[in-house]
Protein backbone atom coordinates (compact mmCIF):
# COMPACT_ATOMS: atom_id res chain seq x y z
CA UNK A 1 0.00 0.00 0.00
CA UNK A 2 1.40 3.58 -0.88
CA UNK A 3 2.51 5.41 2.08
CA UNK A 4 -0.18 8.62 2.84
CA UNK A 5 0.95 11.75 1.55
CA UNK A 6 2.50 13.96 4.10
CA UNK A 7 0.16 16.93 4.78
CA UNK A 8 1.98 20.71 4.15
CA UNK A 9 3.40 22.17 7.24
CA UNK A 10 1.08 25.04 8.63
CA UNK A 11 4.18 26.48 10.31
CA UNK A 12 5.55 30.32 8.70
CA UNK A 13 8.56 31.96 9.26
CA UNK A 14 7.87 35.10 11.93
CA UNK A 15 8.21 37.86 9.55
CA UNK A 16 10.77 38.46 6.33
CA UNK A 17 13.68 39.72 8.77
CA UNK A 18 13.58 36.43 10.56
CA UNK A 19 13.58 34.65 7.12
CA UNK A 20 16.26 36.31 5.73
CA UNK A 21 18.30 36.20 9.11
CA UNK A 22 18.26 32.57 9.10
CA UNK A 23 18.34 32.18 4.90
CA UNK A 24 21.42 34.31 5.09
CA UNK A 25 22.60 32.27 8.37
CA UNK A 26 22.82 29.13 6.54
CA UNK A 27 24.50 30.38 3.89
CA UNK A 28 27.25 32.46 5.65
CA UNK A 29 28.96 30.25 7.49
CA UNK A 30 32.39 28.63 7.65
CA UNK A 31 32.06 28.67 3.77
CA UNK A 32 32.89 31.67 3.60
CA UNK A 33 34.88 32.50 6.51
CA UNK A 34 36.99 29.42 6.73
CA UNK A 35 36.68 27.50 3.33
CA UNK A 36 36.67 30.66 1.10
CA UNK A 37 39.81 32.09 1.85
CA UNK A 38 41.27 28.69 1.55
CA UNK A 39 39.81 27.81 -1.40
CA UNK A 40 40.79 31.22 -3.29
CA UNK A 41 44.37 30.80 -2.09
CA UNK A 42 44.80 27.17 -3.14
CA UNK A 43 42.83 28.72 -6.69
CA UNK A 44 44.92 31.40 -7.94
CA UNK A 45 43.14 33.65 -6.29
CA UNK A 46 41.35 36.16 -8.64
CA UNK A 47 41.13 33.77 -11.17
CA UNK A 48 38.80 31.73 -8.45
CA UNK A 49 36.68 34.58 -7.23
CA UNK A 50 36.13 35.51 -10.88
CA UNK A 51 34.61 32.20 -11.97
CA UNK A 52 32.81 32.13 -8.26
CA UNK A 53 31.19 35.37 -8.86
CA UNK A 54 29.93 34.21 -12.68
CA UNK A 55 28.65 31.28 -11.10
CA UNK A 56 26.46 32.82 -7.72
CA UNK A 57 24.82 35.77 -10.90
CA UNK A 58 24.35 33.24 -13.65
CA UNK A 59 23.82 29.63 -11.73
CA UNK A 60 23.68 29.74 -8.02
CA UNK A 61 20.77 32.52 -7.46
CA UNK A 62 18.34 31.12 -10.18
CA UNK A 63 18.73 27.96 -8.24
CA UNK A 64 18.03 29.19 -5.33
CA UNK A 65 15.22 30.93 -6.18
CA UNK A 66 13.81 27.44 -8.13
CA UNK A 67 14.22 25.57 -4.74
CA UNK A 68 12.43 28.60 -2.52
CA UNK A 69 9.85 28.11 -5.12
CA UNK A 70 9.23 24.35 -4.95
CA UNK A 71 9.22 24.53 -1.48
CA UNK A 72 6.65 27.35 -0.88
CA UNK A 73 4.42 25.58 -2.97
CA UNK A 74 4.34 22.04 -1.91
CA UNK A 75 5.14 23.06 2.04
CA UNK A 76 6.70 19.82 2.66
CA UNK A 77 10.10 18.55 3.11
CA UNK A 78 13.03 19.01 -0.02
CA UNK A 79 12.27 15.48 0.01
CA UNK A 80 8.46 15.39 -0.16
CA UNK A 81 8.16 18.64 -2.02
CA UNK A 82 10.16 17.21 -4.73
CA UNK A 83 8.36 13.65 -4.51
CA UNK A 84 5.00 15.46 -4.54
CA UNK A 85 5.36 17.88 -6.82
CA UNK A 86 6.62 15.33 -9.07
CA UNK A 87 3.70 12.89 -8.27
CA UNK A 88 1.27 15.75 -8.69
CA UNK A 89 2.34 16.68 -12.19
CA UNK A 90 2.24 12.73 -13.78
CA UNK A 91 5.74 12.24 -12.87
CA UNK A 92 7.81 9.64 -11.10
CA UNK A 93 7.64 9.91 -7.03
CA UNK A 94 11.38 8.84 -7.47
CA UNK A 95 11.82 12.54 -8.27
CA UNK A 96 12.30 13.07 -4.32
CA UNK A 97 15.59 11.90 -4.76
CA UNK A 98 16.48 15.06 -5.78
CA UNK A 99 15.85 16.56 -2.25
CA UNK A 100 17.37 13.41 -0.91
CA UNK A 101 20.42 13.62 -2.28
CA UNK A 102 20.61 17.39 -1.16
CA UNK A 103 19.84 16.51 2.07
CA UNK A 104 22.33 14.20 2.62
CA UNK A 105 25.16 16.02 1.08
CA UNK A 106 24.35 18.59 3.97
CA UNK A 107 23.73 16.45 6.53
CA UNK A 108 27.34 15.03 5.25
CA UNK A 109 28.87 18.37 5.50
CA UNK A 110 27.47 18.67 9.32
CA UNK A 111 29.01 14.76 9.85
CA UNK A 112 32.53 17.09 10.02
CA UNK A 113 31.69 20.58 10.81
CA UNK A 114 31.60 19.93 14.10
CA UNK A 115 35.40 18.87 14.11
CA UNK A 116 36.19 22.11 12.18
CA UNK A 117 33.74 24.35 14.38
CA UNK A 118 34.65 23.09 17.85
CA UNK A 119 38.39 23.99 16.69
CA UNK A 120 37.10 27.44 15.82
CA UNK A 121 35.05 27.75 19.62
CA UNK A 122 38.69 26.52 21.09
CA UNK A 123 40.53 29.17 19.52
CA UNK A 124 38.06 31.64 20.19
CA UNK A 125 38.61 31.15 24.03
CA UNK A 126 42.30 30.43 23.29
CA UNK A 127 42.27 33.83 21.96
CA UNK A 128 40.62 35.87 24.78
CA UNK A 129 42.37 33.83 27.01
CA UNK A 130 45.94 35.06 25.74
CA UNK A 131 46.75 31.22 24.83
CA UNK A 132 48.17 31.38 21.54
CA UNK A 133 51.46 29.74 21.21
CA UNK A 134 54.48 30.83 18.73
CA UNK A 135 54.45 28.10 16.38
CA UNK A 136 52.16 25.65 17.89
CA UNK A 137 48.49 24.56 18.87
CA UNK A 138 47.18 26.24 21.78
CA UNK A 139 47.08 23.67 24.65
CA UNK A 140 43.75 23.36 25.01
CA UNK A 141 43.46 21.85 21.55
CA UNK A 142 46.35 20.03 21.55
CA UNK A 143 45.20 16.76 21.67
CA UNK A 144 43.05 14.66 20.08
CA UNK A 145 40.91 13.60 23.01
CA UNK A 146 40.91 17.53 23.60
CA UNK A 147 39.95 17.77 19.72
CA UNK A 148 37.10 15.58 20.44
CA UNK A 149 35.84 17.33 23.75
CA UNK A 150 35.17 20.79 21.91
CA UNK A 151 34.07 18.48 18.48
CA UNK A 152 31.44 17.30 21.14
CA UNK A 153 30.83 20.49 22.69
CA UNK A 154 29.80 22.71 19.61
CA UNK A 155 27.28 19.73 18.94
CA UNK A 156 25.71 19.33 22.04
CA UNK A 157 24.76 22.98 21.20
CA UNK A 158 23.92 22.93 18.04
CA UNK A 159 21.22 19.88 19.07
CA UNK A 160 19.66 22.11 21.86
CA UNK A 161 19.16 25.04 19.71
CA UNK A 162 17.60 22.79 17.10
CA UNK A 163 15.43 21.02 19.89
CA UNK A 164 13.61 24.27 20.75
CA UNK A 165 12.22 24.34 17.31
CA UNK A 166 11.78 26.66 14.18
CA UNK A 167 10.71 30.13 16.25
CA UNK A 168 12.56 29.02 19.59
CA UNK A 169 15.54 28.23 17.95
CA UNK A 170 16.13 28.43 14.49
CA UNK A 171 14.98 32.23 14.32
CA UNK A 172 15.45 33.35 17.74
CA UNK A 173 19.27 32.39 17.62
CA UNK A 174 19.67 33.73 14.20
CA UNK A 175 17.97 37.17 14.90
CA UNK A 176 20.69 38.29 17.29
CA UNK A 177 23.54 36.50 16.03
CA UNK A 178 23.53 37.20 12.73
CA UNK A 179 23.34 41.46 13.37
CA UNK A 180 26.57 40.39 15.82
CA UNK A 181 27.80 38.81 12.74
CA UNK A 182 28.12 41.33 10.26
CA UNK A 183 29.37 44.06 13.31
CA UNK A 184 32.32 41.92 14.22
CA UNK A 185 33.09 41.02 10.13
CA UNK A 186 32.70 44.86 9.45
CA UNK A 187 34.99 46.05 12.54
CA UNK A 188 37.63 43.49 11.57
CA UNK A 189 37.79 43.72 8.21
CA UNK A 190 38.33 47.34 8.74
CA UNK A 191 40.97 46.76 11.30
CA UNK A 192 42.69 44.71 8.80
CA UNK A 193 42.72 47.27 5.75
CA UNK A 194 44.13 49.42 7.96
CA UNK A 195 46.68 47.91 9.54
CA UNK A 196 47.56 44.72 7.15
CA UNK A 197 48.62 45.12 3.61
CA UNK A 198 45.76 45.81 1.70
CA UNK A 199 46.82 46.56 -1.88
CA UNK A 200 48.79 43.54 -1.83
CA UNK A 201 45.07 41.64 -0.39
CA UNK A 202 42.92 43.82 -3.94
CA UNK A 203 45.14 42.56 -6.13
CA UNK A 204 45.75 39.09 -4.95
CA UNK A 205 41.52 38.79 -5.17
CA UNK A 206 40.36 41.05 -8.03
CA UNK A 207 43.38 41.40 -10.23
CA UNK A 208 42.12 39.06 -13.10
CA UNK A 209 44.93 35.86 -14.37
CA UNK A 210 42.67 33.99 -16.87
CA UNK A 211 46.09 32.30 -17.79
CA UNK A 212 45.41 30.23 -14.20
CA UNK A 213 41.87 29.21 -15.15
CA UNK A 214 41.63 25.40 -15.22
CA UNK A 215 39.43 23.07 -14.44
CA UNK A 216 40.18 22.18 -11.25
CA UNK A 217 39.78 25.59 -10.27
CA UNK A 218 36.46 26.32 -11.95
CA UNK A 219 35.61 23.24 -9.87
CA UNK A 220 36.97 24.69 -6.90
CA UNK A 221 34.68 27.44 -7.83
CA UNK A 222 31.68 26.14 -8.67
CA UNK A 223 31.91 23.67 -5.32
CA UNK A 224 32.47 26.78 -3.16
CA UNK A 225 29.25 28.95 -4.56
CA UNK A 226 27.24 25.74 -4.38
CA UNK A 227 28.38 24.98 -0.62
CA UNK A 228 28.39 28.37 0.21
CA UNK A 229 24.92 28.97 -0.48
CA UNK A 230 23.96 25.37 0.31
CA UNK A 231 22.12 25.44 -3.10
CA UNK A 232 21.51 21.76 -4.07
CA UNK A 233 21.96 21.09 -0.84
CA UNK A 234 17.88 21.12 0.31
CA UNK A 235 18.32 23.91 2.96
CA UNK A 236 16.39 26.56 0.55
CA UNK A 237 13.77 23.68 -0.35
CA UNK A 238 12.86 23.42 3.43
CA UNK A 239 13.57 27.06 3.80
CA UNK A 240 10.71 27.79 1.05
CA UNK A 241 8.22 25.73 3.02
CA UNK A 242 7.67 28.29 5.32
CA UNK A 243 7.53 31.13 3.73
CA UNK A 244 4.02 33.36 3.21
CA UNK A 245 2.29 33.21 0.00
CA UNK A 246 3.34 37.18 -0.19
CA UNK A 247 6.41 36.57 -0.27
CA UNK A 248 8.73 38.18 -3.05
CA UNK A 249 11.08 35.01 -3.67
CA UNK A 250 13.08 36.63 -6.32
CA UNK A 251 13.93 39.99 -4.01
CA UNK A 252 14.53 37.48 -1.21
CA UNK A 253 17.04 35.57 -2.66
CA UNK A 254 18.48 38.37 -4.02
CA UNK A 255 18.91 39.21 -0.63
CA UNK A 256 20.41 36.10 0.57
CA UNK A 257 22.80 35.31 -2.68
CA UNK A 258 24.37 39.12 -2.53
CA UNK A 259 24.77 39.04 1.06
CA UNK A 260 26.44 35.63 1.15
CA UNK A 261 29.05 36.56 -1.90
CA UNK A 262 29.25 39.77 0.46
CA UNK A 263 30.42 38.19 3.00
CA UNK A 264 33.03 35.86 1.44
CA UNK A 265 34.60 38.50 -0.30
CA UNK A 266 34.66 40.58 3.23
CA UNK A 267 35.93 37.42 4.85
CA UNK A 268 39.24 37.20 2.11
CA UNK A 269 39.30 41.27 2.52
CA UNK A 270 39.76 40.81 6.31
CA UNK A 271 42.31 37.95 6.32
CA UNK A 272 44.71 38.71 2.96
CA UNK A 273 45.78 41.35 4.17
CA UNK A 274 46.85 40.52 7.75
CA UNK A 275 48.36 37.44 5.63
CA UNK A 276 50.60 39.52 2.76
CA UNK A 277 51.68 41.60 5.83
CA UNK A 278 53.57 39.43 7.06
CA UNK A 279 54.56 37.47 4.69
CA UNK A 280 52.40 33.77 5.02
CA UNK A 281 51.58 31.71 1.83
CA UNK A 282 47.77 32.41 1.04
CA UNK A 283 47.78 28.67 -0.49
CA UNK A 284 48.38 27.12 2.79
CA UNK A 285 44.64 25.33 2.65
CA UNK A 286 43.20 24.79 5.85
CA UNK A 287 45.70 25.82 7.35
CA UNK A 288 45.66 29.10 7.20
CA UNK A 289 43.15 30.15 9.49
CA UNK A 290 44.31 28.04 12.32
CA UNK A 291 48.45 28.01 11.60
CA UNK A 292 48.98 31.26 10.46
CA UNK A 293 46.34 33.70 11.57
CA UNK A 294 47.85 32.70 15.80
CA UNK A 295 51.07 33.68 14.28
CA UNK A 296 49.57 36.54 13.24
CA UNK A 297 48.21 37.51 16.27
CA UNK A 298 50.56 37.37 18.65
CA UNK A 299 52.40 40.29 17.13
CA UNK A 300 49.64 42.51 16.84
CA UNK A 301 48.54 45.36 19.30
CA UNK A 302 45.76 43.66 21.26
CA UNK A 303 46.17 40.76 19.35
CA UNK A 304 44.74 38.37 21.58
CA UNK A 305 41.54 40.69 21.74
CA UNK A 306 41.12 40.78 17.68
CA UNK A 307 42.47 37.16 17.18
CA UNK A 308 39.23 36.21 20.05
CA UNK A 309 36.93 38.51 18.02
CA UNK A 310 38.12 36.71 15.04
CA UNK A 311 37.29 33.13 16.13
CA UNK A 312 34.48 34.04 18.02
CA UNK A 313 32.78 35.64 14.58
CA UNK A 314 33.84 32.37 12.93
CA UNK A 315 31.85 30.33 15.68
CA UNK A 316 28.69 32.50 15.44
CA UNK A 317 29.20 31.46 11.22
CA UNK A 318 29.25 27.88 12.44
CA UNK A 319 26.22 27.72 14.17
CA UNK A 320 24.20 29.03 12.19
CA UNK A 321 24.34 26.92 9.38
CA UNK A 322 24.94 23.95 11.75
CA UNK A 323 21.70 24.56 13.09
CA UNK A 324 19.97 24.81 9.64
CA UNK A 325 21.76 22.09 8.46
CA UNK A 326 20.99 19.66 11.47
CA UNK A 327 17.46 21.26 11.19
CA UNK A 328 16.37 20.51 7.28
CA UNK A 329 17.40 16.90 7.70
CA UNK A 330 15.49 16.39 10.70
CA UNK A 331 12.27 17.81 9.12
CA UNK A 332 12.43 15.21 6.39
CA UNK A 333 13.33 12.29 8.55
CA UNK A 334 10.70 13.15 10.64
CA UNK A 335 8.27 13.61 7.29
CA UNK A 336 9.30 10.32 5.55
CA UNK A 337 10.14 7.65 8.46
CA UNK A 338 7.08 9.60 10.42
CA UNK A 339 9.44 10.34 13.46
CA UNK A 340 8.81 12.80 16.34
CA UNK A 341 11.00 15.73 15.85
CA UNK A 342 12.66 15.58 18.49
CA UNK A 343 13.48 12.09 18.11
CA UNK A 344 14.71 12.80 14.63
CA UNK A 345 16.80 15.60 15.86
CA UNK A 346 18.26 13.45 18.79
CA UNK A 347 18.87 10.66 16.43
CA UNK A 348 20.77 12.35 13.83
CA UNK A 349 22.50 14.76 15.95
CA UNK A 350 24.25 11.92 17.30
CA UNK A 351 25.03 10.18 14.35
CA UNK A 352 26.59 13.36 13.21
CA UNK A 353 28.13 13.63 16.49
CA UNK A 354 29.84 9.56 16.12
CA UNK A 355 31.52 10.22 12.59
CA UNK A 356 32.69 13.51 13.94
CA UNK A 357 34.18 11.79 16.94
CA UNK A 358 35.81 9.19 14.63
CA UNK A 359 37.15 11.89 12.00
CA UNK A 360 38.89 13.97 15.41
CA UNK A 361 41.36 11.22 15.17
CA UNK A 362 41.22 10.12 11.68
CA UNK A 363 41.63 13.79 9.97
CA UNK A 364 41.78 12.57 6.53
CA UNK A 365 38.29 11.51 6.67
CA UNK A 366 37.63 15.27 6.85
CA UNK A 367 39.15 16.12 3.56
CA UNK A 368 37.25 13.32 1.96
CA UNK A 369 34.19 14.34 3.24
CA UNK A 370 34.75 17.66 2.27
CA UNK A 371 35.50 17.07 -1.09
CA UNK A 372 32.61 14.82 -2.17
CA UNK A 373 30.13 16.55 -0.47
CA UNK A 374 31.39 19.93 -1.33
CA UNK A 375 32.47 19.38 -4.96
CA UNK A 376 30.58 16.20 -6.04
CA UNK A 377 27.48 15.76 -4.35
CA UNK A 378 26.16 19.53 -3.83
CA UNK A 379 26.67 20.21 -7.56
CA UNK A 380 25.16 17.39 -8.34
CA UNK A 381 22.59 18.26 -6.06
CA UNK A 382 22.59 21.62 -8.03
CA UNK A 383 22.20 20.10 -11.33
CA UNK A 384 19.23 17.45 -10.26
CA UNK A 385 17.24 20.55 -8.62
CA UNK A 386 17.71 23.16 -11.80
CA UNK A 387 16.23 20.13 -14.02
CA UNK A 388 13.45 19.76 -11.60
CA UNK A 389 12.54 22.93 -11.11
CA UNK A 390 13.28 23.72 -15.11
CA UNK A 391 11.80 20.51 -16.59
CA UNK A 392 9.58 18.61 -14.00
CA UNK A 393 7.86 21.22 -12.25
CA UNK A 394 5.08 22.87 -13.79
CA UNK A 395 5.75 25.86 -15.65
CA UNK A 396 2.49 27.79 -14.85
CA UNK A 397 3.10 26.51 -10.97
CA UNK A 398 6.52 28.31 -11.22
CA UNK A 399 5.43 31.11 -12.72
CA UNK A 400 3.16 31.96 -9.95
CA UNK A 401 5.95 31.32 -7.43
CA UNK A 402 8.08 33.52 -8.91
CA UNK A 403 5.56 36.31 -10.07
CA UNK A 404 8.19 38.97 -8.69
CA UNK A 405 9.97 38.45 -11.87
CA UNK A 406 8.98 39.98 -15.13
CA UNK A 407 7.90 37.78 -18.17
CA UNK A 408 11.04 38.49 -19.79
CA UNK A 409 12.89 37.59 -16.86
CA UNK A 410 11.44 34.33 -15.97
CA UNK A 411 12.05 33.09 -19.46
CA UNK A 412 15.92 33.77 -18.73
CA UNK A 413 15.58 32.17 -15.57
CA UNK A 414 13.57 29.02 -17.32
CA UNK A 415 16.55 28.84 -19.97
CA UNK A 416 19.16 28.76 -16.90
CA UNK A 417 17.88 26.33 -14.73
CA UNK A 418 17.13 24.12 -17.92
CA UNK A 419 20.10 24.11 -19.80
CA UNK A 420 22.85 26.35 -18.71
CA UNK A 421 23.00 25.40 -15.16
CA UNK A 422 22.91 21.50 -15.69
CA UNK A 423 25.37 21.65 -18.66
CA UNK A 424 28.04 24.38 -17.40
CA UNK A 425 27.92 22.80 -13.90
CA UNK A 426 28.02 19.19 -15.25
CA UNK A 427 30.84 19.77 -17.80
CA UNK A 428 33.28 21.52 -15.06
CA UNK A 429 32.35 18.40 -12.26
CA UNK A 430 33.33 15.90 -14.92
CA UNK A 431 36.40 17.48 -16.13
CA UNK A 432 37.35 18.75 -12.51
CA UNK A 433 36.66 15.31 -10.65
CA UNK A 434 38.44 13.48 -14.16
CA UNK A 435 41.57 15.82 -13.22
CA UNK A 436 41.69 14.66 -9.66
CA UNK A 437 41.77 10.97 -10.29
Amino acid sequence: MASPTPSPTTARWTNRFSFLMVGIGASVGLGNLWRFPFQAGENGGSAFVLVYLLCIIGIVYPVLIGELAVGRHMGLSAVGSTKEMARSAGRSPWWGLVGGIGALATYMVLCIYGVISGRVLAYAVAGFGGGFVEGAVPEIYATPVRVFLWQTLFMVITVAIVLRGLHKGLESFSRLSMPAFFIMLTLLSVYSLRNGDASAAFDYLLSPRFEELTPQVMLAAFGQAFFSVVVGGAAMLTFGAYLDKKANIANDGLVIATSDTIVALMAGLMIFPIVFQFNLDPAMGMGLIFSTMPHSFLQMPAGSVVGGLFFSLAALGALTSSIAMLMLAAVAVEEQLHLQRKTAVLTLGVIAWAVGAVSAFYPHINEEIDFFSGQVMMPIGGILIAVFAGWIAPREVMRVELSGLSDTMFSVWQFIVRYMAPLLVGGVLVLGVSARF
